[in-house]
């Protein structure tokens, strides 16, 4: 272990470049082109052969001298729609672009965990399958794609890692079972009989009928759903009317349902259609929704997890192992889970003396660097071990 961790030290500074490369250079997903390339190149370099999966992603083996098991490490590779804000050197020079969910540096860290693997001079066990997964931001999820070109075959336990800046810097993460919720969306688009303004009495009008439904659903969770059961239905989207004094005749609401399970992701969604349904009754509109169920949560299994925390004691100290609660994101991880045993967890990158105290999805958002060594030492001890199984 003390090895590894010197080897993770002396490849400290070309971790901390490539995340600052890949943050200088931001491809949104299903779009990473470049990204792809400069992946490639860089196993390529270390004497790795990798192929490319799942459209912009990237895989690649690498196997050791002994027998053993296969393991799986995956990191997502996509940037977000969003300006970066940073006033960094490395700052984006992709205009609208930004990494702010730190992605950049999942693959500056599985970069590393490859370089790692690669000066251990094969002297460990099995094999180990690094996985760049594009589109993790976007439905359905990039790794449906990797999955389908075949990046899981002979895997029997897969582990990923997401910094996380509402953590500590020096601390990680870890779930032994729910730890991210499954993320669905839904359009409901009202439609009425528009008129003028002064003559409402002639009119359907699809905007109070929306701002009524938009008000009711708002009250699903709390009064029909079990308050030992998390859930939240937030509104993201409200369009109606472009004129002052012209009543309109459609109205969109557009939002996002968080849950664990598909019943109660059922029961939201049948009373989402209910209200709409009895609340244009009353008015006169009619509305039609679309829904799309997005991919399922993430629940870590409870051998692997304890793996990886006691990986993560060696590697930050007993106190900085936390067991965190659920949170509401949603993450398509969920779907190697439900091919393979794994864990996911959550590596403290927060550090207010150092401006990364902006939340994920900010166009500020930023890590402490120094995460990056302790998430390629957790993953790289993590794969030895699960590998030597």
């Amino acid at each position: 272990m003390k090895l590894v961790q010197q080897i993770v030290q002396e490849n400290h500074d070309y971790i901390l470049d490539l995340r600052r490369y890949f943050r200088m250079h931001p491809e949104i997903g299903g779009r990473e082109y470049e990204t792809q390339k400069k992946i490639i190149s860089e196993l390529q370099a270390i004497g790795l052969a990798p192929r490319i999966a799942g459209g912009t992603g990237v895989a690649v083996d690498i196997r050791g001298d002994f027998s053993g098991k296969t393991v799986g490490i995956r990191a997502d590779i996509d940037a977000l729609p969003i300006g970066d804000e940073s006033d960094k050197s490395y700052q984006s020079v992709n205009a609208g672009l930004c990494h702010a969910c730190g992605h950049d540096g999942h693959m500056a860290m599985l970069l590393g965990v490859a370089k790692t693997f690669v000066d251990l001079k094969g002297k460990f066990s099995g094999n180990v399958r690094l996985l760049f997964q594009p589109n993790e931001e976007q439905f359905p999820g990039g790794a449906v794609g990797l999955i389908a070109d075949g990046a899981l075959e002979g895997v029997t336990a897969i582990i990923g890692t997401h910094l996380w800046q509402p953590l500590p810097i020096g601390s990680v993460g870890i779930s032994y079972g729910r730890l991210m919720a499954s993320p669905n969306r839904f359009s409901i688009t009202v439609r009425g009989q528009g008129g003028h303004g002064s003559m409402p009495h002639q009119t359907i009008d699809a905007l109070a009928t929306g701002l009524q439904i938009a008000n009711a659903l708002r009250t699903i969770v709390a009064n029909h759903i079990n308050a030992l059961e998390p859930a939240v239905l937030s509104l993201g989207v409200f369009e109606s009317g472009n004129a002052f004094n012209v009543i309109p005749d459609k109205a969109l609401i557009q939002g996002t349902v968080r849950v664990f399970s598909p019943e109660v992701r059922d029961a939201i969604f049948n009373k989402i259609d209910s209200t709409c349904k009895g609340i244009c009754l009353v008015t006169g509109a009619s509305y039609t929704l679309d829904s799309t169920f997005g991919f399922p949560p993430v629940v870590n299994n409870l051998e692997i997890a304890k793996v990886v925390a006691q990986i993560g004691e060696v590697v930050l100290g007993i106190g900085g192992v936390k067991e965190v609660a659920p949170v509401m994101v949603g993450e398509d991880f969920s779907l190697y889970l439900e091919k393979v045993p794994g864990a996911f967890i959550l590596l403290g990158a927060g550090n207010s003396e150092k401006a990364t105290s902006y939340p994920h999805h900010h166009p500020k958002f930023d890590i402490d660097e120094g995460a990056l060594d302790y998430g390629v030492a957790m993953m790289t001890l993590a794969a030895l071990q699960l590998t030597a199984g």
